[in-house]
Formats: structure tokens, sequence, C-alpha cells
């Protein structure tokens, strides 16, 4: 009798042990114990039908251009992008747990991975730790992709440059398996950093695996244009202006000088902030070297004119050689007869002393006004070629700049943006 009181009090004791921890396991339906239950499942590898493929749809992408680096073709960007995926393995039956969704913790799941195929440095990270699954299984998270593209920007009409640049999203796939990208659509966030400025994006496809974004970007142009293109324009004015100084005294030719050593800064400063040479090579580059050609050319000019000014310079230089050796015998010549002139003009007081000395003086001024004819003949001569080079100066420099205008506004160079896909 004792023993089947034993007995089943111990049968008694387990009943009551089961009932409570299945009573327990029951009264478990809030968001918390159902989230413990799909992170135990610990499903971390992709969802796989039939076809080994899984649809991740993206409906929606904020893109930011952060920084374009102008002298290395460098694009840095940020895109946030909303994603859902259908995982079967985390749905539930909501009349056991009666709520359409819960959170888990992102890193308890799979999640899939998005780069950017033609990006140098490509990082993804999650807006947050947690993502929203439904009842019927669908995910949806929040990933933050930070990237920086190496595009050949068409900058030949720097500095009104405007261009566009592919940023490729795709995703891991190959041999049929992997995952493929739905788009929805895709907005500007904050388009305007630095110097350029974001326009528009708009998602494209070169291929059914194959999508981008085709970011507009347009360069402001009012930095570039005071800093570089206005100073040339006005360094060539001023060059253009300095032959209203005068040939002699120096003046014009230290002036000159002066107008290529600032060029010459400018151009440095422009080399520092272009790329070398590309498909579409800035044209402005030519520009600069144009313009300080044209000022070298005329600071050489302006000094062979004040040489000419001053006493025929090179223009006379051979016509003068020839009567060189002639003049030199008459002119040691008239030397000895003044020198004796003077001997004599000291030991002698008559009037043939004074009729010589009168005829010193008279060929002193015949020589002098002889040679302020020729000065003056020289200077007219070379005001005259002055005046021609002013004018061809002129009218090259205004058709120069119309036609680089001309150039500037419409010719359109094409850049291959597609080049990191081979195949």
């Amino acid at each position: 009798m004792l023993r089947f009181l034993t007995h089943s009090l111990w049968k008694a004791v387990v009943l009551l042990t089961l009932l409570t921890v299945g009573g327990g396991r029951a009264s478990c339906t809030n968001r918390r114990c159902l989230a413990q239950i799909l992170i135990n499942k610990e499903y971390l590898s992709q969802p796989q039908n039939e076809n080994c493929t899984h649809k991740i749809d993206v409906p929606l992408i904020e893109y930011q251009t952060l920084s374009v680096d102008t002298k290395n073709l460098l694009i840095k960007s940020r895109m946030l992008a909303i994603i859902m995926w259908t995982d079967p393995e985390l749905a539930w039956n909501t009349s056991v747990y009666k709520f359409k969704h819960l959170t888990l913790p992102v890193d308890k799941i799979w999640t899939p991975e998005l780069h950017v195929t033609n990006g140098i440095k490509t990082t993804m990270s999650h807006n947050s730790r947690d993502l929203l699954v439904h009842s019927n299984g669908k995910v949806e998270h929040t990933v933050i992709i930070n990237t920086e593209v190496n595009c050949e920007v068409n900058l030949f009409n720097y500095p009104f440059a405007s261009d566009e640049c592919p940023v490729a999203i795709q995703s891991w796939s190959h041999e049929g398996c992997g995952t493929d990208l739905v788009f929805g659509k895709v907005i500007v966030v904050d388009g305007s950093h630095g110097d350029w400025t974001t326009d528009n994006v708009t998602l494209l496809k070169k291929r059914s695996d194959r999508n981008y974004i085709m970011v507009e970007l347009s360069i402001k142009s009012t930095n570039p244009f005071i800093t570089l293109l206005l100073p040339s324009l006005l360094i060539v004015i001023a060059d253009v202006v300095s032959f209203a100084l005068p040939l002699g005294g120096g003046e014009r030719n230290c002036f000159k000088v002066t107008l290529v050593l600032s060029l010459t800064m400018f151009l440095v400063i422009l080399n520092d902030q272009l790329p070398g040479d590309g498909q579409c090579s800035p044209i402005i580059r030519i520009h600069f070297s144009v313009c300080l050609v044209l000022l070298v050319v005329t600071m050489l000019l302006s000094m062979l004119l004040t040489k000419m000014a001053t006493d025929g310079g090179f223009l006379f230089s051979c016509w003068c050689e020839g009567s060189v050796s002639e003049n030199t015998g008459n002119k040691d010549l008239k030397e000895d007869e003044e020198a004796k002139a003077d001997i004599s003009a000291i030991q002698l007081n008559g009037p043939e002393d004074n009729s010589r000395m009168l005829r010193k003086v008279v060929n002193f001024l015949d020589a002098l006004d002889a040679k302020t004819l020729e000065s003056d003949r020289y200077l007219t001569f070379a005001n005259k070629v002055d005046r021609t080079i002013f004018w061809l100066y002129f009218g090259f420099g205004g058709v120069y700049f119309i036609a680089m205008t001309s150039v500037m506004a419409n010719y359109k160079c094409s850049v291959e943006h597609f080049d990191f896909w081979y195949e």
C-alpha cells in the first residue's frame, strides 16, 4: 500500500511539472519570444528556391554627391537604400502570434550585400542594428553605401563643364545563383557640394543584370571664372593697353615682364587644379598657353623696338656695317685735326685760329643736328612698326577670343564611361 502511494505521488509530481512547462511555452506568444524563436533558427544563409536566385527589391535610393575631386577625377557618393526581400523561414502563424511584424537583430539573419562595380572603394553599413520582419516572411531594412568612383569627367569646356557619371550598383551573382536586384526610384539629396552640382540622377540599365545610376554633374562656373579665366582676359587686355606707353625709358618693358610673370603664376595654379591629358583635356590649358605665347612675343618685340628707337637697333646694324670701315679713317683723321686745332688754339692767337675754332663749332653743331635727326628717324620708324604690331595684335587677339569662346560654348567632347564593363 505504501509503495502504491509513493508511486502515485511521483506520477503526480511529474504530471504537474509537464503541465507547468507546457503552460509556460503556450503562454509565450509575445513579440520577444517569437523573435527569440526566429533567432534560434540561425538562418544565416541566403533563402534559396528552385532556380537558386532570390529577388531583392530596392524601392528607394537617396543619392548624395559628397565631393568631386577635379584633379584626380574621383567622385565620392553616399547612398541610403531601402531593401526588401522575403525569407519563408522567418514567417509565422498569425493565429498563434497575433501581430503582423517584429524586429530582429540585423546580425542574426541573412542580409543581402550591395556593391558598386566601378567603385575604387566601397563600404556598406547598416543604418540600424535592427530590421523589420513581417508575418509572411518579408524583411525590410535600410543600408548606407559609401563609394568612391573613378569617373572620366568631360572637362573640355572647363570652367563651363558638365557631364554624366555612372554609379553601377550590383549584388553577388554567379552561375545562376545569387540575388537579383529590382530597383524602384532614386532621388537626389543635397545635390550641391563645393564647385560641383548634382543636377539629376536616373536609374538605367545596360543589361538585365547591369543596373546603374546615371549622375548628371555640372560645375559652378563662377569661382573658376573669377579666379582663372577672368584674370587671363584682363592680363591680355592690359598687355594691349600697354602699347600706349612710350618706347623709351623702359617702363613698357618692365610692365610687360610683370604681366608675363603674373600669367605664369595663374598657369601654375591652373595646372594644380586640373588633371593631365585625357580623352577630353581642358581647352583652358591651351588658352593659357596661347595667352602666354602672345605676352612673351609682344614683350620681346617691345624690347627690340626700344632698342630700335634708341640707336637703330638690329634693323640698321647690317646697313651700318658697310660704312663703318670707310668712316673709321675719316673719323680718326678728323679727330687728329681737332686735337691739333686744340693744341694750336692754345699756342696761336691769329685770325686763322679764330676761323678754325669757328669751323669746329659749326661741325659740332652739324653733327649734333645730324644725330638728332637720325634719332628722330629711328624713333619715327619704331613707332610705325609699333603701331603695326599693335593693330595686328589687337585683330588677332579679338579673332582668337571669339573663336575660343565659340569652341568652349559649342564643342561637345564625348567620353566612354562604361569601360569598366569589359564584356
